[in-house]
């Protein structure tokens, strides 16, 4: 409810502002008008605008209707045909276009308008240059600023659906992430299970043992079924726990994780494999508990996975250090050379299927920590682990960045992991909008519906820029040839009011052709044509000034056999 409030005081605000802003152009030239009507030249404009404003919003069609019919009482003028609605007709114009997603109506309502002023001309029977105006300034008010107004929405809408997408992906980068965290905490949880379930085992074999011992009595060998029955019962309780928390059949989260492999077993198979591998261990190796022995392990096997990837037959480096209450193992791969493959990005380790996302869950829940990134000598891993497995503050989720993959040179990117190595797209997840949006997108390969929106709002902006750049140009084929023509008529039939009256009656036209214009002026008015002359003579018209969007008094030339008989002037205005 306080955001609709705030909306609507907003929009008044902007409403009121903008009719501010039309009202002083409409008292602007109500002033310059000097003999306009206070009423019908100030109140009623105001009065129509404080009206056309507000529906610009609702009825944007119809505020550019009222507004327009404000130019055509210009065109009813005697005296000009010009007048400052026209700024309010673009202004609306203009908001026609940036609020109404569809051409279709808003078309209809400028063809309108401009068939209405034409009609106007028309049924008044206006002189040329009326005409001139209702064929150039008002079609152009109408349709430029609505084209302008069409690619500011384009570019408004364009910037909406980019935001939008990149919250998307941002969204869906946690997802990833979290469900990374989730299955890694299952495998955790099958360790446990590993390790836990084995103790209790033998615990339960060693009470069953216990059971058969001739030296105890009765009520001990029932007390031993009952610890022998519990220890079961705990046994099955953690492995259905287990089944619980692991992901659902057919995907196989534990599968590259043997129970009793070692780190150098690992690192054996590794090397045996051919894989250019270096190992050592600094310090005595102290008892670690199994779920550290594991997490060990999983770092080098992500490390070692990784790197041979997508740094292949590049050197890779382990060095495990033992000291007093806490274990240090760092990988470190060598980056190819700068004309080596450039990789997509860095997939999760073979047969674990969450890579250093996981890996990170892994360390953090054993109250160690995890650092990846480019350094000198190549890629590092480094992780810290305790001895003792212990219980580490979580503060949230970080969130995904974008950070080179191993081997990787720096600048190309890719789709990046909370933990600071790219990471390639999940088999079940959608494809990266930005990635399917491209080009180079491989043929075949479904677009998402995000994809799909982005390409059609580009698509849709590309094609209002071309129309706000054609429609101009096909305006001005149109109506500049017809406007210049129109303007060298009006300014080469021009008689200087000087040249008039050195014009003598009775004198030949061979002595007065220097004092004429270039030719007489062929749009004389109605009243001009109809007034009396002398009998047989033929009469020319010569417009007095060069005022182009004003009328000008006429002189009128009367001849008789080559020589002048009568001149006069003609009014501007209608008899």
């Amino acid at each position: 409810m306080l955001n609709t409030r705030t909306t609507s005081a907003r929009s008044a605000r902007g409403d009121a502002a903008l009719w501010t802003v039309l009202a002083a152009a409409t008292g602007y030239g109500f002033r310059d008008a000097g003999s306009a009507s206070l009423t019908l030249d100030l109140v009623l404009p105001l009065a129509v605008l404080a009206v056309a404003v507000p529906w610009s919003r609702r009825r944007p069609g119809a505020a550019v209707v009222l507004v327009n019919g404000l130019c055509v009482m210009g065109l009813a003028d005697a005296s000009t045909p010009g007048n400052a609605h026209v700024l309010s007709l673009a202004a609306l114009s203009c908001l026609l276009g940036a609020r109404v997603a569809e051409a279709r109506r808003p078309l209809l309502v400028l063809a309108g308008c401009a068939a209405v002023d034409l009609a106007t001309c028309a049924v008044l029977r206006a002189q040329p240059v009326w005409w001139f105006y209702a064929l150039t300034v008002l079609p152009a008010a109408l349709l430029l600023p609505w084209l302008a107004g069409r690619h500011w929405r384009g570019r408004r809408q364009l910037v909406r659906e980019g935001w939008r997408l990149a919250r998307g992906l941002e969204e869906r980068q946690h997802l990833v992430a979290e469900r990374a965290r989730l299955t890694e905490r299952a495998e955790i949880a099958a360790d446990m299970h590993d390790s836990l379930g084995h103790a209790l085992s033998l615990v339960a074999l060693r009470a069953g043992a216990l059971e058969l011992s001739p030296d105890l009595t009765d009520r001990d060998r029932a007390d031993l079924a009952d610890l022998r029955g519990t220890i079961a019962d705990a046994v099955e309780q953690v492995r259905e726990t287990v089944a619980v928390l692991q992901d659902p059949p057919g995907r196989d989260t534990g599968a590259g994780l043997p129970v009793n492999d070692t780190v150098e077993d690992l690192l054996s198979r590794a090397a045996a494999s051919g894989v250019p591998v270096r190992w050592e261990r600094r310090g005595a190796s102290p008892p670690l508990s199994c779920l550290v022995e594991r997490g060990m392990y999983r770092v080098v096997q992500e490390a070692l996975t990784n790197a041979t990837k997508h740094a292949p037959d590049c050197s890779i480096s382990v060095r495990i250090t033992h000291e007093p209450d806490r274990t240090r193992v760092s990988v470190v791969n060598a980056v190819p050379s700068a004309g080596g493959t450039a990789y997509a990005g860095a997939g999760p380790a073979s047969g674990v299927g969450r890579g250093l996302i996981g890996l990170q869950e892994r360390v953090t829940v054993l109250g160690g920590s995890l650092r990846t990134g480019s350094g000198s000598g190549g890629f590092h891993v480094t992780a810290v682990l305790p001895h003792r497995a212990t219980t580490a503050a979580r503060t949230g989720t970080p969130a995904p960045g974008p950070v080179a993959a191993p081997g990787r040179p720096a600048g190309i990117h890719g789709a990046a992991s909370p933990t600071g190595t790219a990471r390639r797209p999940d088999p079940g997840m959608a494809p990266d909008p930005i990635r399917a949006g491209d080009p180079d997108t491989a043929p075949g390969e479904v677009l998402p519906e995000s994809a799909e929106r982005l390409a059609s709002v580009r698509s849709d902006a590309r094609r209002r820029s071309a129309l706000a750049f054609v429609a101009p140009v096909v305006a001005a084929v149109f109506f500049v040839p017809s406007a210049v023509y129109l303007a060298w008529q009006l300014t080469t039939s021009v008689l200087p009011p000087s040249r008039y009256d050195e014009l003598t009656p009775g004198v030949p036209r061979t002595e007065l052709v220097p004092l004429l214009p270039a030719r007489a002026y062929p749009y004389p008015p109605d009243h001009a044509r109809s007034a009396p002359r002398p009998p047989g003579a033929r009469c020319e018209f010569y417009r007095s000034g060069r005022d182009l969007l004003d009328e000008v008094d006429l002189y009128r030339l009367c001849w008789s056999g080559g020589t002048l008989l009568t001149k006069d002037t003609v009014s501007a205005g209608r008899p």
